[in-house]
C-alpha cells in the first residue's frame, strides 16, 4: 500500500468520527452484521445509520475488510505450517541421528529374524518417502510379508534373512565410511 493511501475499512475523507465509529461497529459484527443491529447498539436512529451506510458504502467496505482479514489469516496459517514443518524436520533429524548411532552399535547376527525384517522395512519406507514414493509392502515371491516371518517356509525364511543381513551389513558399513 502506498503511503497516504487509506484502506476502504479505515476512516474515509469527509466521514465524521460518529459515522466511522458506526461503520466500525458494523464491520466488526462479522457475517451477522446489519444496520439495525448497529442502530440498536449505538442507540441511534435506524434512518441515520442507514444513511451513513449508503453514503459511505459500508457493505463494500466491510466486504473488503473481510477479504483482507481472510488473506491475513491464510498467510498466518501458511506461516504456522512452515514453522511446524521446520520444527518437525529438526526433531526428526535429532531422533534420526540418535537412531542411526544406536543402529550402528547393533550386531545384525544378534537380531531375531522379525527384528531384522522390521528394521529393513522401516528403513525402506523412510527411503521411499524421502524420494516421494508411497510406502510399499516388502514381498517374497509376491506375498506380503509385513513383520510376519512365520508365514514363510523354513527355506524362504533362511534365504530372506540371509539377504536382509547382507543388506543391513552393507548399509551399516556405508554409514560408517
Amino acid at each position: 500500500m502506498a503511503e497516504g493511501t487509506v484502506e476502504s475499512w479505515e476512516r474515509q475523507s469527509g466521514e465524521s468520527i460518529q459515522a466511522f465509529e458506526a461503520f466500525a461497529v458494523y464491520r466488526d459484527l462479522g457475517p451477522a452484521r446489519s444496520v439495525t443491529k448497529v442502530a440498536r447498539e449505538l442507540d441511534k436512529s435506524r434512518a441515520l445509520v442507514g444513511r451513513w451506510s449508503r453514503q459511505y458504502a459500508w457493505v463494500v467496505r466491510a466486504t473488503a475488510y473481510d477479504r483482507a482479514q481472510d488473506r491475513l489469516f491464510l498467510t498466518e496459517q501458511a506461516q504456522a505450517r512452515r514453522e511446524i514443518a521446520r520444527r518437525h524436520a529438526k526433531l526428526a533429524q535429532a531422533v534420526q541421528s540418535k537412531a542411526v548411532a544406536r543402529l550402528q552399535t547393533l550386531d545384525p547376527r544378534e537380531l531375531t529374524p522379525s527384528e531384522l525384517l522390521r528394521y529393513i522395512q522401516v528403513a525402506a519406507e523412510i527411503e521411499r518417502r524421502a524420494v516421494g514414493e508411497a510406502p510399499a509392502a516388502m514381498t517374497v515371491e509376491g506375498r506380503d510379508q509385513g513383520a510376519d516371518v512365520a508365514a514363510l517356509t523354513d527355506e524362504e525364511r533362511r534365504a530372506r534373512m540371509s539377504q536382509l543381513r547382507k543388506e543391513l551389513e552393507r548399509r551399516l558399513s556405508e554409514g560408517t565410511q
